[in-house]
């Protein structure tokens, strides 16, 4: 159906939306606000963080216990999850939503998909499980239990068509989320900023800022580098990992992309920061280090080579990645003044995330999604 012809009606309607993860929040937030515009009497109801709460979106539990990163670590939660869950359903069955929105999050939100199906809801996917990472057992249950999965990644559209199930490539909501002066941003090579993105849970900080923190103290040697740690809101102290060295880093809350786009280069963990530092169009070294049972497992199930988003999106890895035991400061270090050492090797990096980011569709996707999701809203 043709989109210009396919508003949602106006009228009251239930939805359930989840999303357990920051990025997902994020993405769930302008989702929220693109099907609200489309019907403003829409009501919402699900699991979200902070974002998707100040919308308005009724949550069965308070969003940050939602983000739990590592296998152990979900296991030792297991009692809250299996809660949760039985909570969820319950709230399902209760409120009888028109439509099942399920965002990213695949070790929750599959396995309610499986467990609701029969309800004979529509269950929309949006930002797929990645099933290109995990190998395709996945894909076999997606077929059963998801009406629709509606991508963010170009690619997975081929995954998708082979498999038989119904998709559409929406766009990455990134788009929508980064102001468009930050998209592509001229690069300034004559910077002197090194950003640090330790991540965004209190897991990820507490393996990753000490590692980023020593890597400055090492650069710091070679010139007058400014460096800057991207904070996230809440209550994390990033101040107790920087007593030990007398370094010229600032905390910064609120201005990431501000951040990045003032850097020369980037020092990030692996995630949606990739794909976000990518768009802006800046050199960067990806790092992640996790726990060793985590790890051990993931070496095991994980099929492809790469691990960085952005890396994944060009089929190539256009920055370094150094995971686990290769995460050490010496050679983050080494790594990153190949590039601050090379004008042309940064620019040639810099060009090929530009072309990355034309892949990834163009401002909108939340309310192609937005609009997709309303074929399934009944008249």
């Amino acid at each position: 159906m043709p989109e210009s012809i396919n508003p949602i009606q106006n009228r009251e309607a239930m939805l359930f939306i989840s999303a357990g993860d920051p990025s997902g929040d994020i993405a769930g937030g302008h989702l929220l606000k693109c099907l609200r515009k489309q019907n403003p009497k829409l009501q919402f109801f699900g699991l979200g963080g902070y974002t998707m709460a100040a919308l308005g979106q009724k949550q069965i539990v308070e969003g940050s216990k939602l983000a739990v990163l590592g296998f152990w670590e979900v296991a030792k939660r297991f009692l809250f999850f299996r809660k949760l869950m039985a909570l969820t359903i319950k709230e399902i069955k209760q409120r009888k939503p028109e439509v099942i929105i399920l965002i990213d999050y695949p070790g929750f939100n599959l396995r309610l998909a499986e467990k609701i199906w029969a309800l004979h809801i529509p269950v929309i996917y949006y930002i797929s499980p990645q099933i290109w990472a995990w190998g395709g057992k996945r894909i076999k249950k997606i077929k059963k239990i998801v009406d629709q999965m509606l991508l963010i990644l170009p690619f997975e559209k081929e995954i998708y068509d082979r498999a038989g199930i119904k998709n559409r490539f929406v766009g990455h909501y990134l788009l929508d989320d980064i102001d468009s002066r930050f998209i592509k941003a001229p690069y300034n090579p004559q910077s002197n900023m090194i950003t640090l993105l330790p991540g965004s849970r209190p897991q990820e900080i507490e393996k990753m800022l000490p590692v980023l923190i020593e890597t400055a103290a090492l650069l710091s040697a070679d010139n007058q580098w400014r460096f800057a740690i991207a904070a996230v809101g809440g209550d994390i102290d990033y101040t107790r990992y920087l007593f030990r060295y007398n370094l010229p880093i600032e905390i910064i809350k609120g201005k990431t992309r501000e951040l990045i786009a003032e850097s020369r280069l980037v020092i990030t963990s692996s995630g949606t920061a990739t794909l976000e530092t990518g768009i802006i169009g800046r050199p960067m070294v990806v790092i992640y280090k996790t726990g060793w049972l985590t790890y051990a497992i993931a070496r095991r199930l994980v099929k492809i080579d790469k691990i960085a988003l952005i890396n994944i999106a060009a089929g190539r890895k256009i920055v370094p990645e150094l995971i686990q035991s290769d995460a050490l400061p010496e050679r983050i270090a080494e790594e990153a003044r190949r590039i601050l050492n090379s004008e042309i090797l940064a620019q040639d990096i810099v060009a090929k995330l530009n072309l990355v980011t034309d892949t990834l569709g163009t401002p909108g996707a939340s309310e192609r999604t937005a609009q997709s999701i309303g074929e399934y809203i009944k008249c």
